[in-house]
């Protein structure tokens, strides 16, 4: 292990480190266009490790599921690279293949490496949620999808920069195969800036203390990551246990798809093993073995938040993926949804570790993102789609209740304000509230779930599409905590309300000038048994609207009834 460095010259260069990564997400998200990077912040930047890829650095704004992906990103364009034989100083390679690179194919990726007098040192790394990029459905969730290609645009790894000269075809190709182009060249200008900022700052970096003590530095980062790591394991009991949790479907067939871990510790060593998970399914659930990967490393960084961000923190990990089960689906395979699958990776490692550790575990999230996406004709004839996702409750914990209408905890993603919204797109949010009787019941209850309703304003023939979860299985509580409602998807036809045969997945959903859609989101689950609960929390509750009466009587029994006389 590296120990040839000071204390103070690591946490120095480590702050430094971490100053660009951060500053090449401000970039992105004050240039991009489009509202899912610009003010979801649904993207990340990072610094590579030059050999085998591996994360050195992430930003602090990025979603944490890239820190596991972009590192099979970086390493598949040193295998292209590779390949070609020619890497130079100024070549950016771009792609989208999410069967590579992890997540699904609207992330679009920048790799650029860094060279210092010459040398190679490390590679920067730039990924970003693009509003378009083809496929059948607008926005690209399309939860009907039996392949990639129904998805989207598949692009290769591919040189998009040549020793500093763009390479202007593949601009054309890209800009060719989206229905918003202006959009797109924003969003790719803007990652090309962010990667810029990085080179400049890695050149003063370097230029101040060497490139030997820094790559000493990020050779410690990690040995340190992994000696945290280990201390945390061997601070909890040993042994092995088990969670199962089910998706809905995979809208293709009716069928719930479960979701299985057995979470093992021994010492210094834990074992992530998904044997009993579903095999490969029709529809875009399924998620490549990049992502299920990268997946454990957020769910870990949830149980063990003072842990670095970096490749160190899984060394003293194993995941065991089966082979042809839906968390490792070759191409051409669809894996559009994979936000929903990764939600239920981390659900079912929450609730295994709440066994050995209840006090460091949050019950189940609301457990699904919601990307639905409306599209249509102004009056001018213009195209427009609106693609966002949505809130829920988080779980209770042994600390306290849930956070009420929060961000899935896969990302550090905002939700796009209404605001700005209903200023892009021809629509009105006619609710936007928190919905009652949504949370999980416990010691500590779930957050509250919400309740959207978006009315479509202008032009006729517009289409809505959802891909949800949890229509059927409720996400759940831990340590005797009770599970949250249902999410609940809604369309207004002429003649009245209708929901979705598949309950959280729909395509094609017509609709007029003035009908609208609505989401009743769910809570989080409870944490401990609500018996449990303290009367005067009870009846804050009822008082504030967030728990009705009869729900309170029903569930919380004796207390309620003490306070409500």
């Amino acid at each position: 292990m590296t120990t040839d460095i000071d204390p103070i010259t690591l946490a120095v260069l480590a702050g430094r480190m971490e100053q660009i990564a951060d500053e090449m997400d401000a970039t992105l998200f004050r240039a991009a266009f489009n509202p899912i990077i610009a003010e979801a912040h649904d993207a990340s930047h990072g610094l590579y490790h030059a050999n085998s890829g591996d994360t050195l650095v992430q930003g602090k704004s990025g979603l944490p599921i890239f820190v596991g992906v972009m590192s099979f990103a970086v390493k598949a364009v040193i295998d292209k690279a590779a390949q070609n034989g020619d890497l130079e100083d100024g070549d950016i390679y771009i792609f989208n293949d999410a069967h590579l690179g992890g997540t699904h194919l609207s992330d679009m990726r920048l790799v650029r490496p860094y060279f210092h007098k010459g040398k190679l040192f490390c590679y920067l790394a730039s990924v970003g949620h693009w509003h378009d990029v083809g496929g059948a459905v607008p926005g690209n969730y399309n939860p009907a999808a039996t392949d990639a290609f129904q998805e989207a645009f598949v692009l290769p790894p591919v040189r998009l920069a040549k020793a500093g000269k763009m390479q202007t075809d593949i601009i054309d190709i890209l800009m060719r195969n989206t229905r918003l182009p202006q959009s797109a060249q924003g969003d790719l200008n803007g990652q090309l800036g962010a990667l810029d900022l990085g080179v400049r700052r890695m050149d003063e970096l370097l230029g101040e203390y060497g490139p030997d003590t820094v790559r000493h530095a990020l050779d410690a980062l990690q040995d340190r990551a992994e000696m945290l790591m280990q201390a945390e394991l061997r601070a909890l009991p040993d042994g092995r246990w088990e969670a199962l949790d089910y998706l809905d479907n995979d809208g293709i067939t009716d069928s719930a798809l479960p979701i299985k871990v057995a979470l093992e510790i021994s010492g210094d060593t834990m074992t992530l093993d998904f044997e009993g998970t579903a095999p490969r399914c029709a529809g875009p659930v399924n998620i490549a073995l990049p992502t299920a990967v990268a997946t454990a490393y957020v769910a870990i960084k949830h149980i063990f938040p003072a842990l670095p961000a970096n490749a160190g923190v899984m060394r003293p990990v194993s995941v065991k993926i089966p082979e042809g089960s839906l968390l490792s689906a070759p191409f051409p395979a669809p894996v559009g949804g994979y936000t929903e699958t990764i939600l239920r990776m981390i659900d079912v490692i929450f609730s295994a570790a709440a066994h050995a550790a209840p006090e460091r575990v949050v019950a189940n999230a609301y457990g699904t993102i919601n990307a639905l996406s409306i599209s249509g004709t102004r009056a001018n004839g213009s195209p427009w789609v609106m693609f966002s996702f949505y809130g829920g409750g988080h779980g209770g914990s042994s600390e306290g209740d849930g956070l009420n209408h929060g961000n899935a905890p896969i990302s550090t993603a905002t939700i796009p304000p209404l605001e700005i919204l209903e200023a892009a797109y021809p629509i009105m949010f006619r609710e936007w509230a928190l919905r009652p009787d949504s949370a999980g019941a416990g010691k500590h209850r779930g957050g509250m779930g919400a309740r959207y309703e978006i009315e479509v304003l202008e032009g006729n023939g517009a289409k809505a599409f959802l891909f949800g979860e949890r229509g059927r299985y409720a996400p759940q509580g831990v340590a005797g905590g009770h599970e949250a409602a249902l999410n609940v998807f809604s369309y207004e036809q002429t003649d009245g309300w209708h929901v979705p045969p598949m309950a959280s997945k729909m395509v094609g959903i017509r609709l007029e000038q003035g009908q609208s859609v609505r989401l009743d989101t769910p809570g989080g689950g409870g944490y401990g048994p609500p018996q449990d609960r303290a009367a005067d929390a009870i009846a804050r509750d009822v008082s504030d609207g967030f728990v009705s009466a009869d729900t309170a009587d029903e569930t919380y029994g004796k207390a309620w009834q003490e306070v409500s006389e």
